[in-house]
């Protein structure tokens, strides 16, 4: 496939090498200093960028009749207008906060432990996530995906930085080293506790996951999601 870069910092670089490696090609790589893109040469896209760039990247793809997978995150008010334009020009479009074939994963067992979760009210639930001290937003966008599981399958309403009212989920988000990414999800009772946990240990299994993601989309029309590529 042709592939193009929306962002080329090191998820951006890490993709390349991956991509190359199973035989692809990069035909472009767009950053702030772009000024054209043809976009008749390009198969599919994969955007790691910045959360004011990423809408732009996403409706240009879909405006081009290129299908796009985005990384990023930050920009997630927009999304629901990516899925509509995506949806009237007949496009093709993934979103994931993360695309690791393990977090996905990981997501699936969150929601299913919530499940069970949901009427053991003497158990409270909090969450924490560690990432590297460049890393921008707090909490990650892996992290508000994890709340969303929990709060679509149990009785909580809402998610907070720090000390949580009731019926809301408390995460902690901290910012140490290189760390690539750590999350945790743990049910407390007087008793014992229940917990899950997520740890990368590099980036290699995120730029991993957005390739094969970029080559399921390849040919498709639609919005999809993670759940899709790996069948979940």
């Amino acid at each position: 496939m042709k592939i193009a870069l929306f962002g080329y910092g090191k998820m951006g670089k890490m993709i390349e090498q991956l991509a190359l490696d199973r035989g692809h090609q990069i035909v472009a790589k767009v950053d702030i200093d772009t000024t054209e893109i043809d976009f008749a040469n390009i198969d599919v896209a994969i955007d790691f960028s910045m959360p004011d760039a990423a809408f732009g990247n996403i409706s240009s793809c879909i405006e081009n009749k290129v299908p796009i997978i985005s990384g990023t995150t930050g920009w997630l008010d927009n999304y629901d207008n990516a899925i509509t334009l995506c949806e009237e020009k007949k496009g093709a479009f993934i979103y994931a906060s993360n695309f690791s074939l393990g977090v996905n994963v990981f997501f699936e067992l969150n929601a299913y432990l919530g499940r069970m979760m949901k009427n053991l009210n003497q158990y409270q639930v909090a969450m924490e996530e560690i990432h590297h001290t460049q890393k921008l937003d707090a909490p990650s966008g892996t992290a508000i995906t994890l709340a969303e599981g929990i709060i679509a399958n149990t009785n909580y309403q809402n998610w907070k930085l720090g000390e949580p009212s009731e019926n809301e989920i408390s995460i902690n988000s901290k910012r140490e080293g290189s760390v690539p990414g750590t999350h945790s999800v743990e049910y407390t009772s007087e008793v014992d506790s229940i917990e899950i946990k997520h740890t990368a240990h590099n980036r290699e299994g995120f730029a991993l996951g957005a390739v094969i993601a970029a080559e399921w989309l390849h040919g498709k029309t639609g919005v999809f999601t993670m759940k899709d590529v790996l069948g979940l």
